[in-house]
């Protein structure tokens, strides 16, 4: 502060002296521009009474009433789906684990997230789940196990189906509404459940599973996950059977090895017929056949973006037009700026291109008071031009049925809305 009452006592008694030197003029010149384009998005900062550390994960989707639903964490306490209508850009608690559970336990035993990808079946209840936190200091306390729910925005109201699997989170739940059932994936360990709707009943349907596992159902009915071991498990309501089928790349078999040793996210294709693939730490786009009974094929399609330091998180999903969108932080080595970088990309399997969309930017910084430096709070940095990026990490992203574009960071616990992109916009 002394140095800065020193320079500005300097321009006051040679301020012309100053406003001609070289080095003024260098300090005074316009911030250099970014090299690299920007996605430009409105923020809007989840409700702080629902979490703890200002974080949430994978849950997040859009209602059949075009409102946007994300799960929180609020750790040692609860856990909570937060409705955002884009309309009126106001945000409300519409489920609550513990009231709607009966539970009032603390610590390790608290039901802390709600983890699972929100699944909205075709009458738009929306199926979540919870799942524990971390144990800290001298906590003894235990988990006793997660609970299925579901939200019916139609009716504002809210279901508790038990516990799939006691001491057991869960980390995906998928409904089959035509056919009554609903399939559960549980972590830490990672049992594949399966839930009868007509008698109430849970039980297991088999191998154990890869890391955050997701559930996809193809338009047979058929149920596919991938195993621990690298292998496409598919569940056929038809039989009530459990089949497994290696994935061959050309002529070799894939193992854990080839793909495994992080975790994967998958999504249905448009036609539902196979699924599109991509590891957190590696932006090679995959694709893995559903159809049929024998070996299925996995193809690589692109590279999504190049660069280091590779990072996403459960940031791969379907837009409406078919294309695939994704999110992919990687370490900033352009020179403007450090840290890391963001980038919303897309890809066209009609024409097997891959488009950079740009950084994701904000463009209403003073959305949260950073200045105040609160904690948990330190998830977004500034670039030399003043822009406002976010810095660790993304958790989900999703493409509403308007092409509208939402994202979900952490630290302050954030949703970005970003308009349809008609064309990339430079800094």
């Amino acid at each position: 502060m002394k140095m800065r009452a020193f320079s500005l006592s300097l321009l006051t008694i040679a301020g012309s002296l100053f406003l001609t030197s070289p080095q003024l003029q260098a300090t005074n010149a316009p911030p250099a521009k970014a090299p690299f384009p920007y996605v430009y998005a409105k923020a809007f900062h989840i409700p702080p009474e629902t979490t703890t550390e200002e974080s949430g994960y994978f849950s997040l989707c859009e209602g059949l009433n075009s409102k946007i639903y994300i799960g929180t964490a609020k750790y040692n306490f609860n856990a909570f789906l937060i409705e955002f209508d884009p309309k009126t850009e106001k945000q409300r608690i519409v489920l609550d684990t513990d009231k709607l559970c009966g539970l009032t336990a603390t610590g390790y035993a608290a039901q802390a997230k709600i983890h699972t990808r929100n699944f909205v079946g075709p009458s738009g209840k929306i199926y979540v789940g919870s799942k524990q936190g971390y144990r800290t200091g001298s906590d003894k306390s235990e988990y006793p196990g997660g609970y299925l729910m579901i939200y019916d925005p139609k009716t504002d109201s809210s279901t508790n189906l038990g516990m799939p699997y006691p001491g057991q989170g869960l980390i995906d739940t998928v409904a089959d509404e035509a056919r009554g059932l609903i399939y559960i994936v549980t972590c830490e360990d990672q049992h594949w459940m399966l839930y009868n709707i007509q008698t109430g009943k849970y039980r297991e349907l088999g191998p154990i599973l890869v890391s955050y596992a997701t559930t996809l159902i193809d338009p047979q009915g058929r149920a596919h996950v991938l195993t621990r071991d690298f292998q496409l498990a598919t569940y056929d309501p038809a039989t009530d059977k459990v089949s497994l089928r290696d994935i061959t790349l050309g002529s070799r078999k894939l193992t854990q090895e080839d793909f495994l040793k992080v975790p994967p996210t998958w999504i249905l294709s448009a036609d539902k017929t196979s699924a599109y693939f991509v590891r957190m730490t590696d932006p090679s786009l995959w694709s893995i056949n559903l159809a049929g009974n024998g070996p299925t094929t996995a193809r690589e399609l692109c590279r999504l973006i190049e660069g280091k330091g590779y990072d996403s998180r459960c940031a791969l999903t379907l837009g409406p037009d078919g294309r695939v969108y994704s999110v992919f932080r990687v370490d900033n080595t352009t020179g403007f700026g450090s840290g890391y970088l963001h980038h919303l990309l897309r890809y066209s399997p009609k024409n097997n291109q891959t488009e950079d969309l740009g950084v994701l930017a904000v463009k209403n910084p003073n959305y949260y008071d950073f200045k105040a430096k609160k904690p948990w709070s330190h998830g977004f940095h500034t670039l030399p031009d003043g822009t406002l990026t976010p810095l660790h990490n993304h958790m989900a992203l999703i493409v509403a049925k308007d092409g509208t574009i939402y994202v979900t960071i952490i630290y302050p616990f954030t949703l970005l809305k970003i308009d349809p992109p008609k064309k990339v916009i430079h800094g």
